[in-house]
């Protein structure tokens, strides 16, 4: 267990590193496109084990198709998964959101509930996804861990596992409340632009020379 001076230490470091990406990211925003809390969840849904481009080309079509939960429940599963066919892992995720509109209807009246623990319950929403629409659709402070944030959380020395659950609770306790929700953006886009897996580009990262990974001093 890290003792008190470890831990504050360990929280100025976070604090220097999410200032610099603060400025390197400055409009922190979901990369996926959305207009309603329903279609953030529709689409969050997609994204496993898809790309947010993919998922966008999708939704472009779907979401003039489908517009509320019923929409959802009432078509034939066979057309559904045809229309989302690309996302990849079709056949699941179009029994997911089925279920998940069914459950919408049934005890939320329809509507998207703007609370962690009652969208955590939904059929095939886990912390994550309930992080990403709690927090982009209704304020409320959360933190997404996707891959890029598991990647570098652990690539900055904050923890070392792959348990996104754990994930999660460290950088809530490194990081302060109002910012929980925007450092899910700010590693996401530098996950991409910069700390990219396979061929990360650390001479061009503004933080490098607070990652231990590329500078063994700042472990």
């Amino acid at each position: 267990m890290p003792s008190k001076s470890d831990s504050t230490s360990e929280k100025k470091r976070a604090e220097k590193i999410f200032s610099l990406l603060r400025k390197e990211y400055p409009d922190p925003k979901p990369a996926l496109n959305y207009k309603t809390a329903f279609q953030l969840l529709i689409s969050t849904i997609l994204a496993a084990q898809c790309t947010d481009a993919r998922v966008n080309i999708v939704t472009k079509d779907l979401f003039k198709k489908y517009k509320t939960p019923q929409d959802y429940i009432y078509v034939p599963l066979e057309e559904l998964e045809k229309d989302i066919h690309s996302t990849g892992f079709y056949k699941a995720k179009a029994k997911s959101i089925k279920q998940c509109c069914l459950e919408l209807v049934e005890k939320h009246k329809g509507k998207v509930p703007a609370n962690f623990d009652e969208l955590n319950k939904l059929h095939g929403v886990g912390r994550k996804t309930a992080s990403v629409v709690a927090g982009n659709a209704f304020g409320i402070p959360s933190i997404a861990v996707d891959t890029h944030v598991k990647r570098l959380s652990n690539l900055l020395g904050f923890i070392e596992s792959e348990d996104t659950f754990k994930i999660e609770l460290r950088m809530k306790e490194l990081l302060p409340e109002k910012d929980w929700i925007n450092s899910s953006h700010w590693l996401m886009s530098h996950g991409r632009k910069i700390c990219i897996a396979r061929r990360p580009k650390c001479l061009q990262c503004v933080v490098g020379n607070l990652c231990p990974s590329f500078n063994p001093n700042n472990g």
